[in-house]
């Protein structure tokens, strides 16, 4: 396989690497509390053990009856005894009955609609309900929502609050769940400082470590802050061997491009793999992936704006197929409210703010920051605007996909 692209492999085709790459290595998987499962992806089907509801209830506060009982404007049920949640009676219903009920209580044999409390009118041991009220009125159905034996939740999907809540209606206190990768975090240089230190002439402070490891949080993952890299090729070499042989996935912030002290390319070409270095993305063009040792290995570029793009597109597809992760994530689409130019045939990923239209669309306005240093117009982006590849003349109107920024929202 080539694994080095001058020019920069064309995006798709490097996402259709990282996916192979992933799909080859699959992480296992672990039966987890549902406790646990929140944001984990589904390893396996899931069918119904039992119809939801179990049995009939009612979906209101009221009265219980026989439909067949009412006739004219209004008729009057003799009141025969009350029915609560939790708890079921044998008792069936005879003719010209009802009986007090709240919402979620099972409703009595015989019974088949219920009259909502507040158009009742209780007198003594009577009570009058409207004769208008349609037959199986207020009553949910038992497997309505779902039968016995049928096929709720699908391997691949994200476990959302609503689809643990199912798996917790089903009488599930378990799933199965594919593991998440382990991941090792290194920043690279011997420029950085960290933050609260007094900064020497010609340093900066590491702000990469932060934004990598939020972005891997906001995933779901529980990354592992490493000791920041030196510019030494033995100790870099030392240091990242010991991570990929404990950790499923390594990633690194600069050092990928090809400046003297980049030393990651070479390393990784004599002690791992290469599957690709350099994608036609703007900012990220040198990403760098392959394997080391038993882990995969991302090389980000050391630009802040660089992270962004190459970790929400390549870096999330990678530990998304890792976990076996089917379901596509959502994308959007906004309207530009000022032109886009660009010469270069690269993909780009502008920064840019998102805005709700009062006709229900959205609008997207880009950022005039340009530089992939620039944290300041990332901290104040919601979204990165993706300008397809090719020269580009977009103007105010034209609709473009947009990917929202890790807690924009």
């Amino acid at each position: 396989m080539t694994t080095e692209f001058p020019t920069g492999l064309p995006f798709d085709e490097a996402l259709a690497i990282v996916r192979e790459v992933a799909g080859r290595h699959r992480l296992g998987e672990e039966t987890l509390p549902l406790a646990r499962c929140h944001g984990r992806v589904l390893a396996q089907d899931v069918h119904a053990p039992i119809a939801l509801p179990p049995f009939d209830n009612s979906a209101m506060d009221g009265f219980a009856f026989r439909h067949a009982d009412l006739h004219g404007a209004e008729t009057a049920l003799r009141l025969a005894g009350e029915q609560f949640a939790g708890s079921a009676q044998d008792r069936a219903l005879g003719p010209g009955e009802c009986v007090r009920i709240t919402t979620g209580a099972p409703l009595p044999p015989g019974a088949d609609t219920v009259a909502i409390k507040e158009r009742c009118r209780v007198e003594g041991e009577r009570v009058l309900v409207p004769g208008d009220t349609p037959a199986g009125a207020n009553v949910r159905r038992a497997g309505e929502d779902a039968s016995a034996g049928e096929h709720v939740l699908r391997a691949g999907e994200a476990l959302t609050p609503a689809r643990v809540s199912l798996a917790a209606a089903l009488g599930l206190a378990a799933l199965p769940a594919a593991r998440r990768p382990t991941v090792a975090v290194f920043t690279t240089g011997d420029e950085l400082v960290e933050p609260g230190l007094p900064l020497p002439p010609g340093r900066i402070y590491d702000s990469n470590r932060e934004l990598l490891m939020g972005l891997l949080r906001a995933d779901g993952l529980e990354p592992t802050a490493w000791p920041r890299l030196p510019d030494d090729p033995a100790r870099l070499a030392t240091m990242l061997c010991d991570a990929a042989a404990h950790f499923d996935l390594v990633v690194t912030c600069g050092a990928v491009s090809a400046g003297e002290k980049d030393h990651i390319p070479a390393l990784l070409r004599r002690l791992g793999r290469i599957h690709f270095w350099k994608v036609r993305m703007k900012p990220g063009m040198p990403l760098l992936f392959g394997a080391l040792e038993q882990a995969r290995f991302l090389g980000l570029p050391g630009n802040p704006v660089s992270v962004l793009a190459t970790w929400l597109t390549l870096g999330r597809a990678l530990v998304d197929g890792l976990q076996g992760r089917a379901a596509p994530r959502p994308r959007l689409y906004a309207r530009l409210t000022a032109p886009v130019e660009k010469a270069h045939p690269r993909r780009e990923f502008l920064r840019g703010r998102l805005q709700g239209a009062a006709d229900g669309s959205l609008k997207v306005a880009p950022s005039g920051a340009t530089g992939s240093h620039r944290l300041c117009a990332a901290a104040e982006a919601d979204v990165l605007i993706v300008v397809p590849e090719g020269p580009q003349r977009c103007a105010a109107g034209t609709v473009l996909e947009v990917l929202p920024l890790p807690g924009a929202f």
